[in-house]
């Protein structure tokens, strides 16, 4: 009886805490950085989410918050939701965002939680998204307006957001290493 209970328990957690950190995600996504290119906190929602969740529970929530803007909750950027998004041209990072929580909880699993497992592996994870973010982009832009050159999509989608991206990881690899142990 006090098994089932204690499973019971640990599983409403898990349900609750992915939930909360699907919900930061969309948060992180409504908060807009001016600069010369705005910029969203969605990234460092993700990276905060699978490294302080850990990988199964981590993708878990990435999974949720696009599945809640897919059915049209407005969670994504600007407020916005709804399938159009993720088809349109920028919807491809938003479903790479998948892709780096993958490859984060593949090398938790593979390497374990270290400091240089997790910078690396948001890192790879980042790349990860960027390219297929970027090779989305490119089919839709080829489809709705024509050919576009892979340069001038890296110079426009990319390369802008690296140096955020960088800081981001920086912050979410802080509070990943404190806050880790309390919600496990």
């Amino acid at each position: 009886m006090k098994t089932t209970v204690m499973k019971t328990r640990n599983k409403t957690y898990d349900l609750v805490i992915t939930a909360m950190f699907a919900v930061l995600i969309a948060l992180c996504s409504w908060i807009s950085v001016p600069s010369a290119v705005p910029f969203t906190l969605q990234t460092f929602g993700v990276f905060a989410a699978v490294g302080i969740l850990g990988g199964k529970r981590g993708t878990a929530a990435v999974l949720i918050y696009i599945l809640m803007g897919a059915v049209g909750i407005p969670v994504f950027a600007g407020f916005s939701g709804g399938i159009g998004i993720l088809a349109g041209s920028t919807g491809g990072y938003v479903v790479g965002f998948l892709g780096l929580a993958l490859v984060m909880w593949g090398a938790e699993r593979m390497f374990g939680r270290k400091f240089w497992v997790l910078l690396v592996s948001m890192v790879l994870g980042l790349i990860v998204c960027y390219a297929f973010g970027t090779a989305w982009y490119m089919a839709v832009y080829l489809k709705e307006t024509g050919a576009v050159s892979l340069g001038a999509v890296l110079m426009g989608c990319v390369v802008p957001f690296i140096i955020p991206d960088l800081i981001k990881i920086a912050l979410a690899l802080a509070l990943s290493r404190r806050l880790y142990r309390y919600v496990q």
